[in-house]
């Protein structure tokens, strides 16, 4: 009897890995197809989706705090949540803030209105132009360089707003020549406007890869994070996670390079 409750204890602990944890989720529930507040009302997406199979995988607790973008790094500093989920990509600015753990990469596409007639391949081409983006994303220092290099004395207008859904408004509404966005996002929104919004950037641009984020410091809780991805690695739940929503896993090397630059 005791030797079968022994068997049984190692066998719970090798399917749930580390001890578990709280996972109290910090998420910009605006940002579909990663984050968003489905038909009833509760989180739904990539990230949302991740985290869910985590924390089931490890019998985890999990909880989500809609949080604006722009709050994200706060709150996990403030312990107002543990970890950030929210499609959040690696820079070197906010590696000095948070302590990341990678797992996907993707990049941006530039959108404009259908009616506008006109589009942007590339960002060269945004001189002079009104380009809206989400509060703190990650691309704007990189608006920011080419004022200073191919769009000197001829600027971008660059603008933030709360949330991406605004941006796509003010785009719409003629507030804004450009929008600034993951292309899967942007591939989302221009499927919900059935062709109103366009897609005319050629490529993927600025290339980047996402992590979770925590607290400086807590080393214990990225450590279990990047424990449970490891465990996931060929889960069939956790691949179909990536094809479902056309994003690749990063790799070390990527994430390195990405905090490096």
């Amino acid at each position: 009897m005791k030797k079968s409750l022994a068997s049984t204890i190692l066998l719970i602990a090798a399917l749930t890995g580390a001890q578990a944890e709280t996972l109290r989720i910090g998420v910009d529930l605006t940002y579909p197809p990663y984050n968003y507040l489905d038909k009833a009302n509760q989180p739904a997406g990539f990230d949302v989706e991740l985290i869910k199979l985590i924390g089931k995988r490890t019998g985890s607790d999990v909880s989500f705090l809609d949080t604006r973008f722009e709050n994200l790094i706060l709150g996990v500093s403030g312990n107002q949540f543990n970890v950030i989920a929210s499609t959040l990509y690696v820079t070197p600015t906010r590696a000095k803030q948070i302590d990341y753990v990678p797992y996907m990469k993707t990049g941006v596409s530039i959108a404009v209105s259908a009616s506008r007639g006109q589009g942007f391949a590339k960002p060269e081409e945004l001189c002079g132009k009104r380009v809206g983006s989400i509060k703190g994303a990650a691309w704007i220092p990189e608006l920011e360089k080419l004022n200073q290099t191919v769009c000197a004395g001829n600027p971008i207008d660059s603008r933030e707003f709360p949330t991406s859904p605004e941006v796509t408004q003010a785009v719409m509404s003629g507030g804004v020549d450009a929008q600034l966005e993951n292309s899967a996002v942007l591939a989302d929104a221009a499927e919900k406007l059935k062709g109103r919004l366009k897609i005319t950037s050629t490529e993927q641009l600025y290339p980047v890869i996402v992590g979770f984020g925590v607290k400086k410091g807590n080393e214990p809780l990225a450590t279990f994070l990047r424990e449970a991805l490891a465990k996931l690695d060929g889960d069939a739940d956790y691949e179909g996670l990536f094809a479902k929503y056309g994003v690749a896993k990063s790799s070390e090397a990527e994430f390195r390079a990405a905090i490096a630059q």
